[in-house]
């Protein structure tokens, strides 16, 4: 289908719509949006910048990308029929695995017929006159709707140092959220990973299996936890979809949508031998158990959080034989929990290993990347591959990439400039008929979970506009301050607070977050969904509609 342009009118000479809404993103919300679309009958165009489907598992194909959420609780939940046909291999799915399956829903569906791929928005202007959105595309051609969806993803603004002479390198270089799609060999090699979060962990352990050296270059150490991946036989497939509704209710539940919430004790209601048990058991058992299923307190409780830190240091000194290189990697500026917790498979194990080495960038700094390697403080290093594991400009880098401008010729990124805002992170007052699939304060945790809650909410709002006759919708500005007032209360007290991450809206690779701000919605998912609904419930009194 060749995409359509703008139109005007015979009669009035006006600009009018060419689609009924326009989702930027065929990721997973993007793809789930476009079908909840169709159900209402709209004529729905998406624009795409990769050349798939899939979003964050087209970007990110870097060796030992997985899930760290138990597969059979990421996938969609909506279509039965894909719950009985699709057998996960492993309980924590690899990149391709879920590539397929994305690809599979997009077959099943037939969206790729409303899909422009190579398609990367520049900009999207609201026009006060006809009440539509304008979106351009870096290619220069505009495109027209009512509604305007944005499912750009909360990690997807990949984020490079700034280090001199990166252009000069002569190997090969990466960045793991962009990852090309030709396998990249690294049997024999001289490799560099810059970086220790979750991305740079799961490199890491792939890439020590086959390199001649590998050298890591860490700022900041990482609390990580064991995966305890495993296949899934067919008998335990058949097990597992026999309890999916039962899994998804028990993800409807929780804190985060996991599998996993909080143990209802405090670390200090038990004797020390039933603590000590209890962290023994969550540190054996799959996924994310031992960071979002622990004590209650280990979050907010300063003395409790020392308790399970002091409890992960061991683990990390009893797996690294040179106590120097386990101390490097113990973090000491922050405790377990208070950023996000890489899960791993053999990972501490890695530095055992003679063809590994850590470089500890706090001590000697990376001066400069060479047209041979790296240079620190203290020595030049030769490389044949240099792999940046810098992370994301997370949760709004996507949007700052994108020139949104509202009412009034206001742009998203003034509105935002000290700090972002939003109504349960979904729409923003100034940016009518604009959602945001997840935009800022939406909860995250288990991110399906909220995709589909979020994009059935848009569809509900949509459908109310349709059935009265309406074709404008805006968050108030006073409900916005009402909402942000809620984050910022149950941000209270987190210990993850006062630590600078993603998750505080920091961060050293981009310019202008360098100030902690409350930068993602820290409450639990049942209370988001609550405080959601009843904007729904309540007849949209907190919107301008019309």
């Amino acid at each position: 289908m060749t995409p359509a342009t703008l139109q005007t009118s015979p009669v009035t000479g006006a600009a009018s719509a060419t689609w009924d809404a326009i989702i930027i993103g065929a990721g997973m919300s993007g793809l789930y949006q476009q079908i909840r679309l169709r159900e209402l009958g709209m004529k729905v165009r998406v624009f795409e910048a990769g050349t798939g489907v899939g979003g964050t598992w087209y970007w990110n194909r870097y060796p030992g990308c997985r899930f760290d959420s138990e597969s059979y609780s990421y996938g969609f939940s909506f279509d039965k029929e894909l719950l009985q046909e699709w057998s996960w291999s492993e309980h924590f799915a690899p990149q391709p695995e879920t590539e397929r399956y994305l690809n599979l829903v997009a077959d099943k569906y037939d969206l790729r017929r409303d899909i422009q791929f190579s398609a990367r928005v520049k900009a999207a202007r609201w026009d006060e006159v006809d009440r539509l959105w304008t979106v351009t595309l870096d290619s220069g051609s505009r495109h027209r709707s009512r509604f305007l969806i944005t499912a750009i993803g909360a990690l997807s603004a990949p984020t490079m140092p700034d280090f001199p002479g990166m252009d000069a390198f002569e190997g090969e270089a990466y960045h793991t959220g962009l990852w090309p799609k030709a396998p990249v060999d690294f049997t024999g090699k001289r490799v560099a990973v810059i970086g220790t979060g979750a991305s740079g962990v799961q490199t890491i352990q792939e890439v020590a299996k086959t390199a001649a050296q590998l050298t890591v270059f860490q700022r900041t150490p990482n609390w990580c936890a064991p995966l305890h991946n495993g296949r899934i036989p067919p008998e335990e497939m058949a097990a597992i979809r026999a309890r999916y509704d039962e899994i998804f209710r028990r993800c409807d539940e929780t804190f985060s949508c996991f599998l996993h919430t909080p143990d209802p004790r405090n670390t200090f209601d038990v004797s020390a031998e039933e603590r000590e048990a209890f962290l023994e058991k969550l540190y054996s058992e799959r996924g994310f158990g031992i960071w979002v299923g622990n004590f209650k307190d280990i979050l907010t409780n300063r003395a409790a959080n020392e308790e399970i830190s002091r409890f992960v240091a061991d683990k990390i000194r009893q797996r690294v034989k040179d106590p120097k290189v386990a101390e490097l990697l113990i973090p000491k500026n922050h405790g377990f929990g208070t950023r996000r917790v890489p899960l791993e498979t053999r990972y501490y194990e890695c530095y055992n290993q003679p063809n590994v080495a850590l470089v500890d960038t706090r001590a000697t700094p990376i001066e400069r990347i060479t047209p041979t390697g790296i240079r620190t403080s203290d020595a030049e290093y030769g490389f044949d591959i240099i792999v940046y594991a810098t992370g994301f400009d997370a949760l709004r880098g996507a949007f700052d990439r994108i020139d949104f401008t509202g009412r009034e010729g206001a742009t998203l990124k003034e509105k935002w400039q000290d700090g972002a805002t939003s109504l349960v992170g979904m729409l923003q007052d100034g940016f009518p008929n604009m959602f945001m699939l997840l935009g800022p304060h939406t909860a995250l945790g288990n991110i399906p979970r909220s995709i589909e809650f979020n994009v059935d909410w848009v569809t509900r709002l949509l459908r109310h506009l349709q059935e009265n006759s309406l074709t404008y919708v805006e968050a108030r500005p006073e409900a916005v301050a009402r909402w942000m007032d809620h984050v910022m209360e149950v941000a209270q007290g987190l210990l993850s607070m006062e630590v600078d991450s993603w998750m505080t809206g920091v961060n050293r690779n981009v310019a202008g977050r360098q100030t902690r701000v409350v930068a993602r919605y820290t409450g639990s998912a049942p209370t988001y969904r609550a405080w959601a609904n009843g904007i729904a419930d309540r007849g949209y009194a907190e919107l301008v509609l019309a």
